[in-house]
Parts: C-alpha cells; structure tokens; sequence
C-alpha cells in the first residue's frame, strides 16, 4: 500500500501541446492525481516560451476533441492547445467552388498538369 501511496504524491505524466505553422512543442508534465486540464495548463509554462497563446480564452482539447478546463485528466492524456482559425473553412471551400478548383485528399489543390514532361 506504501507504494500507491507514493505514486499518489509523485502524481501523473500528462502532455500539453501547441503548434504553428513553423514549429510544435509537446511537453511533459506531471500533475497529481484528480488535476484538470486547466492545471495541467498552468504547470506546463508553455505561456512563456508562446507569449501569443492566451491562455483564458483559446480553446482546448484532448486527443483532438473540444474539452472544458474543468475536465479531469487521466495518464498520459494529451491536452491540446488551439489556435484560432485564420479563415472560415465553409468560405474557402466556396470560393474553391466558385473558381472551379478540385483538392485532393489531405487538402491542396490537384496540379492540372503533373504529366506534362
């Protein structure tokens, strides 16, 4: 029992990650057991080396899904950070329509002539 004990105050690894365009960062942090997903947020510091992050308002997830700050955290979960979004997906796709554009999968307009050597 003295070992779950020390598991206990030693607490859980937890990943809290941003990205950019340029560069992403994924750091560990250990959090004690029942901590959120804002505490896991605060304990990374991750604020200091993305001073453009605001912490109170972007929003957040785990594992690719919108979460509260309130959510309680298992090992090993991955809190992600995310930016805002620069343009309304819905609106690009219409003016890709409007001007005729095919993408292809994962994005990206299809080259019309790939073959032409």
């Amino acid at each position: 029992m003295a070992s779950a004990e020390a598991g206990a105050r030693e607490g859980m690894t937890v990943e809290v990650a941003y990205a950019r365009p340029d560069t992403q960062l994924i750091l560990e942090v250990i959090v004690p057991e029942g901590a959120t997903v804002e505490d896991a947020l605060r304990a990374s510091g991750i604020e200091a080396r993305f001073p453009e992050i605001d912490l109170e308002s972007a929003k957040v997830g785990i594992f690719g899904k919108l979460t509260k700050r309130d959510t309680v955290l298992k090992p090993r979960d991955r809190v992600e950070i995310y930016r805002p979004l620069i343009a309304d997906p819905k609106e690009v796709r219409k003016q890709r329509a409007a001007a005729g554009k095919r993408m292809k999968k994962g994005g990206g307009d299809i080259e019309e002539t790939e073959t032409s050597e």
